[in-house]
């Protein structure tokens, strides 16, 4: 989460991919690749926006490092709700990954039950995780 506030300064948007393994239905984090470091005009409109050169990269390291994007994350000025351009424009649309979005630019402290959780399911359409169910999914406690 500090990245996250480090690289949108508290004046813009700022997210990343979570890398990781499936086991099941668990996933295992293991690495972040930040939007910024895929294209480093990713946050320049102030809110994150990729292109597929962006993609290609990404992809091109999971294969090299042997992992899946597990899901996105990007931060929010305010509260962490997903926005209109969020829920018609998924970073990884296929059905079951997850959006996770963190609100007040990732500033101290990050709760998990304050963080928006969402789940693709497809054809433009998700499920809202978020809440006290999120404790469920995000098993970290207080993100620094």
């Amino acid at each position: 989460m500090s990245e996250l506030r480090r690289r949108g300064g508290g004046r813009t948007e700022s997210g990343a991919f979570l890398l990781g393994r499936r086991e099941g239905q668990r996933r295992f984090f293991r690495a972040a690749v930040f939007y910024d470091d895929l294209d480093p005009n990713a946050y320049s409109s102030g809110v994150c926006i990729l292109y597929a050169d962006a993609f290609e990269r990404l992809w091109g390291f999971c294969r090299a490092h042997g992992l899946q994007v597990l899901a996105d994350v990007h931060t929010h000025l305010g509260d962490s709700f997903q926005s209109e351009a969020d829920r018609r424009n998924p970073m990884v649309a296929r059905p079951g990954h997850l959006a996770l979005i963190v609100e007040r630019f990732a500033s101290d402290p990050v709760w998990r039950h304050r963080t928006g959780v969402y789940r693709y399911e497809g054809s433009h359409t998700w499920t809202n995780l978020s809440g006290w169910r999120a404790r469920r999914i995000l098993n970290t406690g207080t993100f620094a």
